[in-house]
């Protein structure tokens, strides 16, 4: 959500930090009319990405693993649910070969019916097909022969290669019920958009519960949320004791439309922060 000339330097600069990993947003477009709402801002507005510039998600990660070698990447979250299944499995599975598997893949459902409407995918059924792209992710990266055949979607049986050397971890975003329950079910960790912390205890009480439901609680599990409260020491210990796992620092209020910072000044923040609160 940056000047792309940003997306180098600020990737080199976190991981030369300390930092374990970057989030990229997704976004497909801008919809001149649009009637659908966001649901992680008081006011379920969306002009606060009217003219952001958006690098497409898989093609800014492989570009960042490139200039980098240590740090982790991750979309936070890619709407997987308006593009072709077994194009984006192929796009993931070499991002990981050329990137030493340094990708944990966050997906979700878009809230707004537009982009589907944009991307020629059709808004109804949208939950059962996105579980059913999901189980396309995970049967093409075994390197063997692959098909599906499902209510939504169908795939002659292939093979792809490179095939990952490890699982992709995917993170399932949402809010919604139907989102903790396929992140409990089906997923390897859930991403929170943002939460109080009363809030995000609640969720994840209701995960920890489905999770015991599907006979997944031994699984690993991680769980991502914004860092409102991460920083200060008390609020980071406070996200640990409740389980959280990967907590994602922003340095500005998006949603309030604030002016972008110059590449210095982003710099000098997220170094802030590590010589803070990051133990080396």
């Amino acid at each position: 959500m940056c000047d792309p000339g940003h997306y180098f330097p600020l990737a080199k600069a976190a991981e030369e930090a300390g930092f374990d990993g970057l989030t990229i947003p997704d976004s497909i477009c801008y919809p001149q009319e649009a009637s659908s709402k966001y649901p992680y801002n008081a006011d379920g507005s969306r002009e606060f990405l009217e003219s952001v510039p958006f690098v497409e998600s898989l093609i800014a990660v492989a570009a960042m693993a490139a200039v980098t070698e240590r740090i982790r990447f991750s979309t936070f979250v890619y709407k997987l649910a308006v593009r072709q299944a077994a194009v984006v499995a192929k796009q993931v599975q070499g991002i990981q070969a050329l990137s030493g598997n340094r990708f944990d893949f966050g997906i979700g459902i878009s809230p707004w019916a537009e982009d589907f409407a944009v991307c020629g995918v059709p808004w109804e059924k949208r939950g059962k097909r996105f579980d059913e792209q999901i189980a396309i992710l995970r049967g093409l990266e075994s390197g063997e022969f692959f098909g599906h055949q499902g209510e939504m979607l169908q795939m002659p049986a292939n093979k792809m290669c490179p095939a990952p050397t490890a699982p992709t971890p995917l993170l399932i975003g949402g809010h919604a019920e139907p989102a903790l329950k396929r992140a409990a079910k089906l997923g390897d960790g859930w991403m929170c958009a943002g939460a109080d912390m009363e809030e995000l205890q609640r969720y994840l009480n209701r995960i920890a519960d489905l999770r015991k439901e599907y006979g997944t609680q031994d699984k690993p599990f991680r769980i991502f949320t914004t860092g409102q409260n991460a920083f200060t020491e008390a609020g980071i210990e406070e996200l640990e004791q409740i389980g959280v796992t990967d907590v994602v620092i922003g340095f500005r209020n998006l949603y309030a439309m604030e002016a972008d910072k110059t590449l210095e000044e982003k710099i000098g923040m997220l170094q802030w922060y590590a010589s803070t609160f990051i133990k080396h």
